[in-house]
């Protein structure tokens, strides 16, 4: 399949400044792709529960285009407004609008801390906000979500949540979720958990070493090596008794595409893989990006790194060549076909691994079906159904039966 858009199509501003829909999704600001990328993260991540699309484009409406501290403040506004009506709701009793708005409310927290500097004063106080916002959600799941330090480095544990399917059973499947560069374990719910739980697999969400708050509390930069954080997510699983040892899966979105990818090369404890936005390798996705790039504060943070060239060279490693023919599992390759990254990687890791022997399937998901974008930003709820699905298959999973236990899948 030739790639329908040309690669790293994130830079490119469309000749039409107007807001439209592109193949990839809304383009609220074309003049402004980076933002218009996040903005439409955000937006679908509202079918989710993430926001709601009103409380979105009216935080759009006050936001001057381009302006970073005028994003920060809208989605503040409306994420403590959700907050405060959360605490409302709960000290009324009505606990379903509470868990809607703490839900909506760790979202908009999360676009909040976006753009702010690594070391800016209040990037970790609005992160842990929506953190704050996440655990009161999980908190009134049934059963209660946990929130959990996976033992890593002394000192410096994995930062999580195990959420347990509440669909009857002893031992129960488990999906770890983990996201990528800029992805974290927060908003694993709206692209990967959420779905998991519908289908009777319990999650695990994390955030890696480079992610979330295991680089924010704990200064730990990624590491291409992956196998071993999730082993250590896996050793922590097998420690509990309402896990199947033998179904246990991960995915990856994003960056993480090449990070559950590369554990599943060596950690044969897991039983499928996902790579959710496919990497065949990291320095050739980012190439001879330059201090300019719209990421460039995420790689040098995430890497560890003070400067771009330094933070590239690094990145050499996070590639699957040598690797990929090792792993042992059932792989899913899920991708955009208009994905504004990369297209050619999904096609170039599916491509390899089936040369290995490996049982790979690749969906690239089409503009007409939407989910044509990176990870499904676009429409989460499609990539989420094909993900788990299939995950579900592999597990042996009978979802019709799972209906039939009484379970209300509308969590």
């Amino acid at each position: 399949m030739s790639n329908p858009v040309p690669e790293n199509a994130i830079d490119i501003v469309s000749d039409n400044l107007n807001p439209h829909y592109e193949p990839m999704g809304w383009h609220h600001w074309p003049e402004h792709p980076w933002l218009t990328y996040q903005f439409r993260r955000g937006l679908g991540e509202t079918q989710e529960g993430g926001g709601a699309v009103s409380e979105c484009f009216l935080a759009a409406s006050r936001m001057i285009p381009g302006d970073y501290d005028s994003w920060n403040r809208e989605w503040m506004r409306v994420a403590d407004q959700n907050w405060e009506r959360g605490l409302e709701a709960e000290g009324r009793g009505h606990i379903r609008t509470a868990m809607n708005c703490f839900l909506r409310a760790a979202d908009y927290y999360r676009q909040a801390e976006f753009y702010l500097e690594p070391d800016a004063a209040d990037r970790l106080p609005t992160f842990e906000k929506m953190e704050a916002c996440s655990h009161k959600f999980i908190s009134y799941l049934n059963p209660p979500g946990e929130v959990v330090d996976i033992p890593y480095e002394p000192g410096k544990p994995i930062c999580g949540y195990f959420i347990r399917t509440p669909h009857p059973g002893d031992k129960m499947p488990v999906l770890i979720c983990f996201g990528g560069l800029d992805s974290i374990k927060d908003e694993m719910w709206f692209m990967q958990a959420h779905g998991a739980l519908q289908r009777g697999i319990s999650v695990l969400m994390v955030d890696l070493p480079g992610q979330g708050g295991t680089l924010r509390r704990h200064g730990l930069a990624a590491r291409h090596d992956t196998e071993v954080p999730v082993g250590a997510c896996i050793d922590w699983l097998l420690e509990r008794d309402d896990v199947d040892p033998d179904r246990i899966a991960c995915c990856g979105s994003s960056m993480g595409g090449y990070y559950a990818a590369r554990a599943a090369c060596y950690e044969h404890r897991l039983a499928a893989c996902v790579a959710h936005g496919a990497i065949w390798s990291v320095h050739e996705m980012w190439g001879d990006k330059d201090e300019s790039f719209g990421l460039a504060m995420h790689i040098k943070w995430v890497m560890g790194e003070d400067t771009m060239a330094v933070a590239l060279e690094r990145s050499r490693d996070f590639a699957l060549e040598g690797h990929l023919e090792h792993m042992q599992c059932p792989l899913l390759v899920l991708h955009g076909g208009h994905d504004v990254l990369t297209v050619s990687a999904a096609t170039q890791v599916h491509e390899h691994a089936v040369e290995k022997g490996i049982n790979s399937t690749l969906r690239l998901l089409q503009p007409d079906e939407t989910g044509a974008e990176h990870c499904q930003h676009d429409n989460p709820t499609i990539g989420q159904e094909i993900l788990n699905d299939w995950l579900a298959d592999v597990f042996g999973i009978d979802q019709q039966a799972l209906l039939k236990t009484g379970w209300n899948p509308l969590i």
